[in-house]
């Protein structure tokens, strides 16, 4: 009931127009999401969050501090008092990311199950006002595309009813949107279907320690699928015109490289 209220609480100020207060210069980055932007051991590679990659698109000195976790929603990262311990870090003028929807969608766990026109709209609003509060700036991501295309032989929009709701709030609140889906989408369209298998988790047998039966995986990214996402989500915080958006690098060769480095880092 408290987070509910919380969140009522949150519409009502957000909805009536209550303007935040002016905040500092740019600070660090902090993202609040799931498996496909967390970080990886290295038993997992070539396994890698978009998230894990970012960094590779800023200039030096730019913190990434990648909170997200696997098989998290917005409403199983509340309960677990991963967004409590997220915004016990948030400065003012810090940057944070919240992509969700993957897991929020998924109904066969009622524990993460989150309709998008009730509690994950309810969960946005708590994040929104919450960082606001914080003098920070929330940046909402829709959901990143899975690899997986219709008859059409275009990219599906898997979580179109979520993305919805973040479009839809990110111009009911004025918070900045990167449209992942639909760059996501657009950048597997002009790749295609079999070549850009290679940048998700698609590995035969004994061809990765990780995976020695080998996966088939239509979610979550490769290292170089991981370098592109998160070359999308750079390109889209320098267009946004926020304090971070002078930090981003105007050429990002480390994210667009066209062959895996076997491992992690930048270069």
């Amino acid at each position: 009931m408290i987070r509910a209220g919380l969140a009522a609480a949150a519409a009502v100020l957000l909805l009536a127009g209550a303007a935040p207060a002016p905040v500092p210069g740019f600070g660090k980055i902090l993202i609040a999401s799931d498996s496909t932007a967390s970080v990886y051991g290295e038993d997992r590679y070539p396994q890698t969050g978009w998230g894990q990659m970012l960094s590779c698109g800023l200039d030096a000195g730019t913190e990434v501090v990648d909170l997200a976790m696997a098989g998290r929603s917005t409403k199983t990262f509340i309960a677990e008092g991963r967004w409590d311990g997220l915004m016990a870090r948030v400065q003012p003028g810090d940057v944070v990311l919240i992509q969700f929807g993957h897991n929020d969608a998924y109904k066969a766990k009622p524990e993460r199950y989150a309709d998008p026109a009730t509690t994950y709209r309810d969960n946005l609003l708590r994040f929104i006002w919450q960082v606001r509060g914080a003098r920070g700036i929330p940046v909402l991501v829709t959901p990143v595309a899975q690899h997986m295309f219709g008859a059409d032989g275009k990219a599906k929009a898997n979580f179109a009813d979520w993305s919805a709701v973040m479009r839809d709030l990110a111009t009911t609140t004025q918070t900045p949107l990167i449209d992942l889906e639909t760059l996501s989408r657009g950048w597997l369209d002009r790749v295609g279907e079999q070549a850009s298998r290679g940048y998700y988790l698609h590995l035969p047998a004994n061809a990765a320690p990780g995976f020695p039966k080998g996966i088939d995986d239509d979610t979550h990214f490769s290292e170089l699928g991981a370098r592109r996402i998160a070359d999308l989500v750079a390109g889209a915080l320098k267009a946004l015109d926020l304090p971070l958006s002078g930090h981003v690098l105007a050429e990002r060769p480390d994210l667009t490289r066209a062959t895996a480095l076997g491992h992690r880092g930048c270069s």
